[in-house]
């Protein structure tokens, strides 16, 4: 059977759904609960189950592996948001708000162990290489964070770095559920790398992408509000491409506001704003999203599988990268 995405997404929604932690002690399973009702794309479980539905029906097979990959996901949001001191996440009051940090810590390290819990419920012939890019993954996270907090205390971050720190961060977790999916599905060692390698390319595309909406973005389609990554000071693709390229004054403007403590926030958003259309770093950052995307097809079209099970996945691809500009 050939599943639609509509169906997919069906699929691990209802499984999702029934995974409520309802055991003991309540004040460690309800933030989990919790963290996991906060919704979101659920892309990273559904590019687990389009691998593997590259070469094989039984999607339905993978459910764990792919509720695993999602925990995994929500358990790093809830860690951020505990290390960024966030009061919301997607609209909702974040885990350690709601209770407290002690809570969130902990039912964070709860939520890993379900996931590996979740990632190892597969036959033992799989088992070693499902494990081993699960750890993968899960370790450069964490450098990806790292080297993201590295930045916050750094004038001199260069484009070079913050790819890598992207790919760490953002890129390595699709690109191993991608990888996870192809392993479960029997897929050719070469096509299970190609399939990493596309999620890679991806997710540095996408990642770019959200720096080129919180600076250009419609935010009742982008879902937050524009120049949050100003505000913070964030070293984003664009910030660092802008210092890059400025003249004198537009340097002198651009150190103005990443030094100032005391400003209105819509001034600040509006002259660096200012400042990026003047040096043309959002057609840049367009151009070098429509690069990493372009690379990532040419990847997927090189991996051997059924053409109408490829396009499923270029389909969902296509959707990411079609959020409204």
């Amino acid at each position: 059977m050939k599943y639609t995405l509509p169906q997919l997404q069906e699929l691990f929604k209802d499984y999702l759904a029934s995974l409520r932690y309802e055991q003991e002690p309540k004040g460690l399973y309800d933030p989990i609960n919790y963290e996991l009702d906060l919704g979101g794309k659920r892309l990273r479980p559904l590019l687990l189950m389009l691998a593997y539905h590259l070469y094989k029906d039984d999607v339905m097979r993978v459910l764990p592996q792919a509720a695993g990959i999602e925990t995994y996901h929500n358990f790093t949001l809830l860690h951020d948001d505990v290390m960024d001191k966030a009061d919301r996440r997607r609209g909702k009051l974040t885990v350690h708000r709601f209770w407290n940090e002690n809570t969130a810590i902990l039912s964070g390290d709860a939520m890993t162990i379900l996931a590996y819990k979740l990632m190892t419920d597969c036959d033992e012939a799989h088992l070693k290489s499902v494990l081993n890019t699960f750890n993968e993954l899960a370790l450069g996270i964490c450098e990806g964070q790292q080297w993201d907090m590295d930045f916050e205390t750094r004038s001199d971050v260069t484009a070079q770095e913050y790819l890598h720190m992207i790919r760490l961060k953002t890129s390595v977790l699709l690109a191993g559920a991608l990888k996870i999916g192809a392993i479960l599905g029997d897929a050719p060692e070469e096509g299970a790398q190609k399939l990493y390698d596309f999620g890679i390319k991806m997710g540095l595309a996408f990642q770019l992408q959200d720096d080129y909406l919180d600076v250009y973005g419609d935010p009742s389609v982008f879902g937050k509000n524009i120049g949050g990554d100003i505000l913070c000071n964030k070293k984003t693709y664009m910030l660092i491409m802008a210092l890059q390229m400025a003249d004198d004054g537009q340097r002198r403007t651009i150190r103005k506001w990443l030094d100032a403590k005391d400003y209105q926030p819509a001034e600040k958003i509006s002259e660096m704003t200012a400042v990026y259309n003047n040096i043309g770093v959002g057609e840049i950052c367009l151009k070098k999203i429509d690069e990493l995307y372009g690379e990532g097809l040419q990847i997927l079209d090189e991996v051997k599988a059924t053409e109408g099970r490829k396009e499923l996945l270029k389909n969902f691809s296509r959707q990411l990268m079609k959020r409204k500009l």
